[in-house]
């Protein structure tokens, strides 16, 4: 159906394993299919699910809005062609946790129990309906969860809830329906495997209260124990089984871009004189490659897969970005031409970040169709259309990201308790507005 087409460089369909294993507990390996996506420990990802107003609207930061967009197309880009110096380049999931963590701070001036609802509450819907789509495929499929010799009997069907809540790693079958179908068979673990994030995003909301009030209490200690924790649990020194060592894990590597959101939205940063954060954050950085260089995974310098690399460029790389962080309402020169994707990105975040991968895939047998075409018949037509096939799939993937967005997007916004917008890109409404009265954000 394929015509053999790989695309990335992962060896096996299980992005969502952190660092090299899988999270279904299967043994061994699983042979390469014919368009696995890479592993992204790091999917990377993921982006902070609280929507973003229009441009201009108090309190916004185009800046972080920019990093934000910009770590999501580098998800894309990532988990398409499996590229592994974009994990130097770039460290998405570095930054998204950080944007998220500072976002996290500024609310926290409410009372936490009704910002974590709130957290809470504009995560999960946009979660079941994504839940929905993917479990219908699965059963559809002949999948039965407690029959899964990856789950086993009861527990498979206990974990389906994290369909629902995300407090642990969801059950996916390995393979299922056939190879020669609309999809191959391994796209369960593919769709699945983004749902990793969530599931971190969750555990750190839940933690904020507790990790601001210890940062604002201990705010040095409190910024570097998650690197001290990913020394003892990510290089083998302490191992933790199963999920249970997978989440600690991802906490672990996360948690000080997280803290770092903290001391951004807390002044931190600026009461250090740059030179000294960017000479240190930069010596941080270095050893993160040194690490990295010495403990190359089978991606090579993909950091996804050396947890103590991952945290620590991923801090450095983040410190440097906060500690330039310029304060912009509105998109500064040539960059203002891409507003309204910026925009559209912010409150598309959660939609664009959990149907991605799927859609990747699904480009596969729509670019399929092109074979069958009267002209496509010669060797020398096929053999250019398989030379430049990852291209045709990176090019059809935003229209079909874009039609996720009018087709389900809509749910983050009843989510957040706002008007249904099918493309929130920041476009101002022709209807006049009234000249007077108080306005409620």
């Amino acid at each position: 159906m394929t015509h053999g087409y790989t695309t990335g460089t992962g060896t096996s369909p299980e992005p969502a394993g952190p660092y090299g294993t899988p999270y279904a507990g299967g043994a061994g390996a699983v042979p390469e299919t014919p368009y696995t996506l890479p592993q992204q420990r790091a999917a990377e990802a993921a982006p902070e699910p609280e929507s973003a107003p229009a441009p201009g609207k108090p309190g916004r930061d185009r800046y972080l809005d920019l990093l934000r967009s910009i770590a999501l197309v580098r998800v894309v880009v990532y988990h398409l062609f499996g590229w592994a110096w974009l994990t130097v380049l770039f460290p998405s999931m570095g930054v998204m946790f950080a944007l998220a963590g500072s976002l996290m701070a500024r609310s926290l001036k409410r009372p936490a129990l009704s910002v974590i609802r709130s957290r809470v509450r504009r995560l999960l819907p946009p979660l079941w309906a994504f839940s929905a789509v993917v479990l219908a495929m699965m059963f559809v499929n002949g999948w039965n969860p407690s029959e899964d010799p990856d789950h086993g009997d009861t527990w498979g069907l206990i974990g389906l809830f994290n369909y629902i809540v995300p407090i642990g790693a969801p059950p996916y079958p390995w393979h299922v329906g056939s190879k020669s179908g609309l999809l191959e068979d391994t796209w369960a673990v593919q769709a699945a495997g983004v749902l990793w994030y969530l599931r971190a995003y969750l555990w750190f909301v839940l933690a904020s209260p507790l990790l601001l009030w210890l940062f604002r209490k201990a705010p040095w200690p409190t910024l570097l124990a998650p690197l001290g924790l990913t020394a003892i649990v990510g290089t083998g020194v302490v191992t933790i089984p199963g999920e249970t060592g997978n989440a600690v894990t991802d906490f672990a590597v996360y948690g000080s871009c997280w803290v770092l959101g903290f001391a951004h939205h807390e002044g931190l940063l600026k009461q250090v004189p740059r030179y000294v954060s960017v000479s240190c954050a930069s010596l941080v950085m270095a050893f993160g490659l040194w690490w990295a260089s010495n403990h190359l995974g089978p991606d090579g310098w993909d950091l996804n897969d050396i947890p103590l690399a991952q945290a620590t460029w991923s801090f450095g790389f983040v410190v440097i970005l906060l500690q330039y962080s310029p304060s912009w309402q509105e998109l500064p020169g040539r960059l203002a031409k891409w507003d309204k994707m910026v925009t559209l990105s912010n409150n598309r975040a959660v939609t664009i970040y959990l149907w991605h991968n799927l859609l990747i895939m699904a480009t596969v047998p729509i670019i399929d169709l092109a074979y069958r075409l009267p002209f496509m018949q010669s060797e020398r037509a096929v053999a250019a259309l398989d030379g430049a096939y990852t291209i045709w799939m990176f090019a059809l993937v935003w229209p079909l990201i874009g039609l996720m967005v009018l087709a389900v997007g809509w749910v983050e916004d009843l989510a957040a308790k706002r008007r249904p917008r099918l493309w929130p890109n920041g476009s101002k409404s022709k209807r006049p507005q009234p000249s007077t009265g108080a306005h409620r954000g």
